[in-house]
Order: C-alpha cells, then sequence, then structure tokens
C-alpha cells in the first residue's frame, strides 16, 4: 500500500460523541480531511446513507472481502455485524490529496495505527463516564434498550484499550472537546 498522507483514527465507546467532534473536524477546511467511510453488514439506522455513513454490504459481501484480504481492519463488532475499512478507501482519500479521517471502533483504530505507526495519529474520546454515556445512548433514542445494554458492556471492556492510544480526549463538554482535537489534529498534520 502506496504511504502517502496522515491517518487521523477517533475511536470511543458509542455514545461518547465521538462523530460529532469527527464531523466538526471535517468542516474545517484548512485541515483537508476526508472521511473514511466503513463498510458494515448491519442495517441501516435512521436516516443513515450508503456511500455517506457507510457503504452497506450483505455479510455475505462482507466474508468475501475478508477472503480477498480487502480491509486494512475489519471486526465482528456485536454478532454478525461486521465493519471494516476498504483499503480502496484511503487509496480514495490518498488520490484527492488529503489526510484520512476514521471514526471506527477501538479495536479497528488500534488495528490501523500499527499498520501505519508513523501516519497515525490515534484518539481515544473518552466520555465523562459510563453513566453519561448510557443516557446519552438514551437519549438517542435509535437503539433497544438490549442494544443499549450490550453497548454499555461493551464500552466497559474498551475503555481498558485508552491508554494504548496516543491521545486521550475526555469529552465532558463537547465544544471543548471540539477545540482540543483540532489542536490535536492540527499539530500532528503540520509535524
Amino acid at each position: 500500500m502506496k504511504k502517502e498522507g496522515k491517518l487521523i483514527v477517533f475511536s470511543a465507546p458509542s455514545g461518547s460523541g465521538k462523530t460529532t467532534i469527527v464531523h466538526y473536524l471535517l468542516e474545517q477546511k484548512e485541515l483537508n480531511l476526508d472521511f473514511s467511510i466503513s463498510a458494515t453488514s448491519r442495517k441501516k439506522r435512521g436516516i443513515e446513507e450508503n456511500g455517506k455513513d457507510y457503504y452497506f454490504i450483505s455479510l455475505n459481501e462482507f466474508h468475501k472481502h475478508i477472503k480477498n484480504n480487502d480491509f486494512v481492519e475489519w471486526e465482528e463488532v456485536y454478532s454478525n455485524n461486521f465493519y471494516g475499512t476498504l483499503k480502496e478507501e484511503i487509496h480514495r482519500i490518498w488520490a484527492e490529496g488529503k489526510h484520512v479521517i476514521f471514526d471506527i471502533d477501538v479495536i479497528g483504530g488500534l488495528n490501523v495505527k500499527s499498520q501505519f505507526p508513523e501516519q497515525t495519529l490515534a484518539i481515544f474520546v473518552q466520555p465523562p463516564s459510563i453513566k453519561e454515556m448510557e443516557r446519552r445512548l438514551r437519549n438517542r433514542k435509535t437503539d433497544s434498550e438490549e442494544k443499549i445494554k450490550e453497548r454499555v458492556a461493551k464500552a466497559e471492556k474498551e475503555m481498558k484499550y485508552a491508554q494504548d492510544f496516543d491521545t486521550i480526549l475526555i469529552n465532558d463538554n463537547l465544544e471543548e472537546a471540539k477545540k482540543e482535537a483540532y489542536k490535536i489534529v492540527k499539530n500532528f498534520i503540520n509535524k
């Protein structure tokens, strides 16, 4: 794989605010970022769009991509819900002369970092507490009670990986977290 631009990874438990922070950074044109769209085998939620939020592919297609070694990283995040980053997605963004920003699972983020250690900035967005994260998930009103419990249990495991990231960004105030994320990313890009 051709090694060109930088890779900025944002990982966190669900409900930490990472997606909001990533969207904010994408609006900052001077950072020259483009969003790495993950592939997933799960069904669309709400107003999500194929090719914008995710590449929604069948479980069968996902397995074919795994077999063909088409992913930089992939993981079965929940039972039969696979997520991954296609190599061609990174090439697409680098071909545009931009840096890649990821909003991916904790394990996926660490996998990207391990493959591109010099080019990757891995940021772990931490909610102020598991209780606050659970409150945010409930306020979204997109998940069943069972799904919320599953996400909370997963978050407790994911928090243990925080120290493996380059930076931990605690999101207890969203506006402050956005400003801090901007500074961290800008410094890394300008290195």
